[in-house]
């Protein structure tokens, strides 16, 4: 789940709004809004804890064995030719100079101090890993347990198969809501209330793929559970493969947030922040698109009808 993402637009509007072209309508029900904010708190410290577990042993590698020397990433510290201490990040056999950020970093005294990411990034503390343990899982079982609950309410209320399947049409439109997005074009007044093609596969992949696969591979690398899921975990590689799968998919949902956050913004955050507050939206419907009054049916009245 995400963000504002992953709520349904409501149908119901209230009546416009003043002289102007303004409408403000009901977009996103309670228990959308208290889903998403309990999945912005347990995916937050879900990170930040698992950065400060991974900093323990700051390596990943493919398959069952984690030999020194094979590992596919790494966050190292060396000294250079002055002594002093280099933080080195290593993808494969290329090594980058990460001093500061990775690999080395500044204590909290602040000299320079080895740990792959910076005590900043890392809760409940620069240096605890079994209490960053306890909150990684408490904030897991968070996690899913509200997975359920949304995936549930989105099938009980058909949110799911009305808003965020893509449709025949959806597909056919996928290149021009490409170009749109690339240009930073965005639909306004009621087409604003509609998920694009872009949107319903992004959410649908956070919710199916990354959701459920960082679960299972969170599973899968666990000591007391990789014998009871024993054929997922080869089918995924081995113990070591999980581990790094979890890791890519966290990361995954790291770029999925900073781009719906930078959507946010060019959006308007105010109008987002509040929809996902209050349940309120407000949309501008353009003043050709506002149709007047019919008449009234029947006759006109006698000082309305023609002289003559």
């Amino acid at each position: 789940m995400s963000t504002e993402s992953l709520n349904a637009p409501a149908s119901s509007s209230t009546p416009m709004v003043g002289s102007k072209s303004r409408k403000v309508v009901y977009r996103h029900p309670l228990p959308i809004r208290i889903m998403h904010w309990v999945n912005v708190l347990a995916l937050t410290l879900m990170f930040l804890s698992g950065l400060q577990i991974f900093n323990a042993h700051p390596r990943l590698y493919w398959g069952n064995r984690s030999d020194e020397g094979t590992a596919i990433f790494a966050l190292d510290a060396r000294h250079d030719a002055a002594g002093k201490l280099q933080g080195v990040t290593r993808i494969g056999k290329h090594a980058f100079t990460t001093t500061g950020v990775l690999g080395v970093s500044s204590g909290g005294d602040g000299s320079p101090q080895v740990r792959g990411f910076p005590s900043w990034l890392t809760v409940p503390g620069p240096q605890w890993l079994a209490m960053g343990r306890r909150w990684h899982f408490f904030f897991a079982w968070v996690f899913v347990l509200n997975g359920l609950c949304y995936v549930s309410y989105a099938m009980a209320t058909r949110h799911l198969q009305r808003d965020l399947w893509p449709t025949r049409s959806d597909w056919r439109g996928i290149g021009r809501s490409i170009v749109d997005h690339l240009r930073f074009k965005h639909p306004h007044g009621e087409e604003a209330m509609r998920y694009n093609i872009l949107q319903r596969l992004a959410y649908l992949v956070v919710v199916f793929i990354f959701g459920a696969g960082i679960v299972l591979m969170g599973l899968a690398m666990s000591p007391r559970m990789d014998a009871v899921l024993s054929p997922m975990v080869e089918a995924v590689g081995g113990r070591q493969s999980a581990r790094t799968i979890h890791f890519i998919i966290a990361w995954g949902f790291v770029a999925f947030v900073l781009i719906h956050l930078f959507e946010v913004l060019i959006t308007g955050v105010f109008n987002q922040l509040r929809g996902m507050i209050t349940g309120y939206y407000v949309i501008h419907v353009r003043p050709a698109d506002v149709q007047p009054p019919e008449p009234p049916s029947g006759p006109a009245p006698a000082e309305d009808r023609p002289h003559g």
